[in-house]
């Protein structure tokens, strides 16, 4: 899957990137240069981060264009290692307009807590409502933990699977890696980063506090 691409959206869509690259990068959540970060272009193209690039001094250099099978179109650089993570959202999520992966450490170090199997639940936070579709702190949100691996291949299907199932929940974790989070447009998506860090905080507070 490659061809052309409408070229304002996608200058657009990299100065969302690099924006969202500074806020982040300041914020601590995406050290050093991990993390990645993308927004749609088409219904078959999406914008995405070079690999190895640092978040915090993104320019529109480090911002390439993939198809939905994670392939480089009209370009010659290296997309994220975890390309595959991003475009299966966009794949079976018509609606998501940004993927934003961070490495936060609240989010790390609560994914290295949570057991085999078990998932992240948040219950009766009133900041659940900053979750698209979400206007209650009654209900849950369900965080689920994914095993680390350099399997993209399989991970993206593992992700997929859950994501059918789970259609109306809004993010992700990886044991010992990080936050995936998407959002109808850029700004939905910082939201939701934004959400999950105060959420994870306050998780950790709560098991320090119940020793």
């Amino acid at each position: 899957m490659t061809g052309s691409f409408d070229v304002t959206r996608y200058s657009r869509a990299a100065g969302e990137i690099c924006r969202a690259g500074q806020f982040l990068y300041q914020r601590g959540w995406s050290p050093a240069t991990s993390s990645n970060y993308s927004s749609r272009v088409s219904d078959r193209h999406v914008a995405i981060t070079v690999s190895g690039r640092r978040k915090g001094q993104l320019t529109g250099a480090d911002i390439m264009v993939v198809d939905l099978d994670g392939s480089p179109v009209q370009s010659d650089c290296r997309p994220s290692a975890e390309t595959l993570l991003h475009t299966v959202i966009y794949r079976d999520r018509p609606d998501i307009g940004a993927v934003l992966h961070t490495h936060s450490v609240k989010a790390t170090v609560l994914s290295r807590l949570v057991a085999e199997g078990e998932a992240v639940v948040l219950e009766d936070y009133e900041l659940q409502k900053a979750f698209a579709g979400v206007d209650t702190h009654e209900g849950r949100v369900t965080v689920p933990v994914f095993a680390n691996t350099q399997d993209m291949t399989s991970l993206a299907a593992d992700t997929s699977r859950w994501l059918a199932d789970n259609p109306g929940q809004p993010g992700y974790l990886i044991r010992g890696h990080g936050l995936y989070t998407w959002g109808r447009d850029m700004p939905e998506c910082l939201r939701h980063v934004e959400a999950f860090e105060f959420l994870f905080e306050c998780e950790l507070e709560t098991m320090r506090v119940r020793g």
